[in-house]
């Protein structure tokens, strides 16, 4: 196994972005590898995902520790998503994932995921909005049942894609936790990733879609880019990360997708 310093350099990127802010790492490797590195999209989305696992790992003991994490959010969106991610784990053995159809509907689901991200960091108060004055007040039993279903479209949607369980997850979280202290609902999205990308991550592993010296190499690079990043480098305000790593993402997924 050998280890590539242009993807050790592209992790510490990624791992600096993610120290910094906590946002971009999921909804960037996947991208960058398929477009800068023509790495073959399920592939790149198995890869990520895996590797994604292991840095939110750290962030939810990190979380944990200073208890930022709601746990029975976590396991409300676990019984969703789980079973999800299992069932589109099964439907997906049954295609060739490096068949020309096959990349072509990976590639634009990624894309959509990236556009529907972007929106979701560009627009988060506006759909935060009207998504109140379309709910309304909704009982405790119907916030547990939404929150499931919302795991369940998740581990669909970050099986297939890699992406959607930041951004997304954390709109629609505050959307049924409106009351929840930001800090909570980003740790309780954290926490859940793990369990969600490590069952789809070797899913994708035992479909033969991960690259293991890929896999090692981010690594190598994106752990001390997250710890210079949290330690060392100046935090960039988020209403200035935020507009450029939407714009970002739109460009790139619109490019996947046309």
């Amino acid at each position: 196994m050998s280890v590539h310093l242009l993807y050790s350099a592209t992790g510490f990127f990624v791992g600096l972005l993610v120290g910094q802010t906590g946002m971009g790492g999921g909804s960037l490797v996947t991208p960058i590898l398929v477009l800068a590195f023509g790495v073959p999209p399920a592939a790149a989305v198995g890869t990520d995902l895996l590797y994604a696992s292991i840095t939110k790992a750290v962030g939810t003991v990190v979380h944990g520790a200073n208890h930022t994490v709601q746990w029975p959010i976590v396991a409300r969106l676990a019984l969703g998503s789980i079973p999800g991610t299992a069932l589109t784990l099964l439907a997906i053995s049954y295609l060739d994932l490096n068949s020309r159809a096959a990349t072509s509907v990976i590639t634009t689901i990624l894309g959509v995921m990236l556009l529907i991200t972007a929106v979701a960091l560009l627009f988060r108060r506006q759909l935060l909005e009207m998504g109140a004055s379309h709910l309304g007040p909704v009982s405790a039993r119907q916030t547990s049942i939404l929150t499931v279903v919302t795991g369940l479209v998740l581990g669909v949607l970050v099986t297939i894609s890699s992406v959607g369980a930041g951004a997304i997850g954390v709109t629609v979280l505050l959307l049924l936790f409106p009351r929840l202290p930001m800090a909570r609902i980003v740790g309780s999205d954290i926490a859940h990733a793990v369990p969600l990308t490590l069952v789809a991550g070797l899913g994708h592993w035992m479909l033969g879609s991960v690259n293991v010296s890929m896999l090692v190499s981010l690594l190598i690079g994106s752990i001390p880019g997250i710890i210079l990043g949290s330690l060392f480098a100046v935090r960039v305000p988020d209403a200035v990360l935020r507009p450029v790593l939407a714009v970002t993402l739109a460009v790139v997924g619109g490019t996947l997708v046309f």
